[in-house]
């Protein structure tokens, strides 16, 4: 199973095994070009046994990416698919690969390798560990994604998967929180003018309205800080989306932990 997951233009090929990667290359090269995807598309080719595995894929893939994103280019043929391969692809087309941008993911029967670009180098271990954790102890995965250099990835790589922390219920930065936020803003003053989007949230505990009236107090008082270290104010916007953005499970105190989060994003 290749796949290229693109922020602009994402293409993934199912692959059975490393013969068959070659002999799809060998047929690309004497076939009619394949399709370029629009972007923000998936593009999916290679070959799988029967069209219940092909079908099953589509779905995941319809169910991650959105129907209105996923070209087919599958095809059936005679293919010998390692046990439970379906089972495993399914698992392995999560959510998470989305965070991949210029990337590659390919599944030759029992070998993964997953390439491309991510935001920081904790999440670049956090995707191909997940994709260890779910799959038997006959699958290898080999992890070749990078950090992104890109202006989104400093800002990232600044945040370094840390947590700008709050008081318990209130919009007032502890001490941790303000360092975080000195690194932060030392980063955007070097963005050289772009505009950036400061998103708060939190977990699901209590009333979504009040989660969602603290996220966006929580991102105006970060606003207000950094303006006070001399990022342009004009430059910086507020939105709080309370709950509604999970990035781990409600369900334990260390993911709630991690929902009550401020992002930074590069305004397109």
């Amino acid at each position: 199973m290749k796949t290229n997951i693109l922020s602009q233009t994402r293409r993934l090929a199912l692959l059975s095994a490393a013969w068959l990667a070659c002999s799809v290359v060998h047929a690309q090269n004497v076939a009619p070009p394949v399709a370029t995807p629009a972007p923000g598309q998936v593009l999916v080719t290679g070959t799988v046994p029967d069209e219940a595995s092909k079908a099953a894929a589509l779905a995941r893939l319809r169910e991650v990416y959105g129907a209105d994103r996923v070209v087919d280019q599958i095809a059936v043929g005679q293919v010998v698919l390692p046990a439970n391969w379906n089972n495993h692809v399914q698992k392995l087309i999560s959510p998470n690969l989305k965070a991949v941008s210029r990337g590659q993911l390919k599944i030759d029967g029992t070998s993964v390798s997953i390439s491309g670009e991510v935001s920081n180098e904790a999440q670049r271990q956090q995707i191909a560990s997940d994709m260890a954790s779910s799959l038997n102890s006959s699958y290898t995965v080999n992890n070749g994604l990078r950090v992104s250099t890109s202006e989104q990835g400093l800002l990232d790589n600044a945040l370094a998967n840390r947590v700008v922390a709050f008081e318990s219920g209130q919009a007032t930065l502890t001490p941790e929180g303000k360092r975080i936020l000195d690194e932060i803003a030392a980063t955007m003053l070097k963005l050289k003018g772009r505009h950036v989007e400061i998103i708060g949230n939190t977990d699901n505990e209590g009333l979504r309205a009040s989660n969602i009236s603290l996220s966006l107090a929580r991102a105006d008082a970060v606003k207000a800080y950094l303006s006070a270290k001399g990022v342009d104010e004009s430059l910086l916007t507020t939105s709080g989306q309370g709950p509604d953005r999970p990035v781990a499970t409600n369900n334990t105190a260390e993911g709630r932990a991690k929902n009550r989060r401020i992002e930074f994003r590069i305004a397109k």
